[in-house]
């Protein structure tokens, strides 16, 4: 386990927020993980950022990456082994809490995600979206 609870600024919840609304899904976890997954597909380091937890939103790593808790750590670990930033705890949970909440803002911050297709759409275009450039 990477991390046992996430708490989430209430930058990255104002923007799940909006993204909800968007959406339709209505589980904060769904959202990190998509947020979580476009972070790492960018394949460069995200900058290095006091993040304030400061939202009253938080959840647990299990519930966050539910029954793909390993899949999800195993990309963790995976990116920063290849960004050659070393596997202790302390590295792997930095680096998920700053890919999770540059993830929320690639997510929100562009007026491509207006409904749940053009999220459907991103998870099926091929290499990195430039619409979200």
């Amino acid at each position: 386990m990477i991390i046992k609870q996430i708490h989430l600024s209430n930058t990255a919840k104002d923007k799940l927020a909006r993204l909800k609304g968007k959406t339709g899904i209505q589980n904060w976890n769904v959202l990190c993980r998509w947020a979580l997954c476009l972070s790492l597909q960018e394949g460069t380091v995200p900058a290095d950022i006091e993040i304030n937890s400061d939202s009253n939103v938080e959840m647990s790593w299990f519930t966050f990456a539910g029954e793909y808790h390993e899949i999800y750590e195993a990309l963790i670990k995976q990116w920063c082994i290849d960004n050659s930033l070393g596997t202790d705890n302390d590295v792997l949970a930095k680096y998920f809490k700053l890919h999770l909440e540059r993830g929320i803002g690639y997510l929100s911050g562009t007026n491509f995600i207006r409904d749940i297709k053009d999220l459907l759409d991103l998870s099926l275009s091929e290499g990195k979206n430039e619409r979200l450039s």
